[in-house]
């Protein structure tokens, strides 16, 4: 096959240009919501509510355990109001996650053991978050977009391949 043959928007199989990043359990469906992505959606907000649901049920479980161990109520209500706080923390650092790339990744490693106690917080962001879209959709689709519009950008003021362009004559 010759140059002028191959597809402007192809070179040896492979799509030119930038590809859309992946995202959990959608891969790249969410660029043209394709593949049962309504259907993925609806089933990770009620894959997520669930293990939701059962981790408080764990939870209870534990908080039963400490009234019948007899510790008093100051430990169990410290218990309680840290699962509260780290759930809410771990909701909004999940929510925010969403929305924004972390400015400070070091930051974001430091809290992941909080997140990992507010595990119900996370579970619960992203389960409201699949109401509206694939979590994390909307930002990986502006810097598609945005990648996108550079990419035809640089195409669009190109004229032609340079290394075929004829070199002017010396005089």
């Amino acid at each position: 096959m010759s140059d002028e043959e191959k597809s402007p928007s192809t070179t040896g199989g492979t799509p030119a240009g930038p590809r859309p990043e992946e995202i959990r359990f959608f891969g790249t469906t969410w660029v043209d919501r394709s593949g049962h992505y309504a259907l993925r959606r609806a089933g990770l907000a009620a894959g997520s509510l669930a293990a939701a649901v059962a981790s408080g049920f764990v939870l209870r479980f534990a908080y039963e355990g400490l009234e019948i161990a007899d510790v008093g109520g100051i430990v169990n209500t410290l218990v309680v109001v840290m699962f509260a706080v780290c759930s809410a923390i771990a909701f909004r650092k999940t929510w925010e996650g969403f929305l924004r790339r972390p400015a400070d990744p070091a930051r974001e490693d430091s809290l992941r053991s909080l997140k990992a106690i507010g595990f119900i917080g996370s579970l619960l962001a992203y389960c409201v978050r699949c109401f509206v879209e694939a979590p994390g959709e909307k930002l990986r689709r502006a810097e598609y977009e945005t990648a996108l519009t550079r990419y035809e950008k640089r195409r669009g003021t190109r004229t032609g391949n340079p290394s075929a362009r004829k070199k002017p004559k010396r005089k």
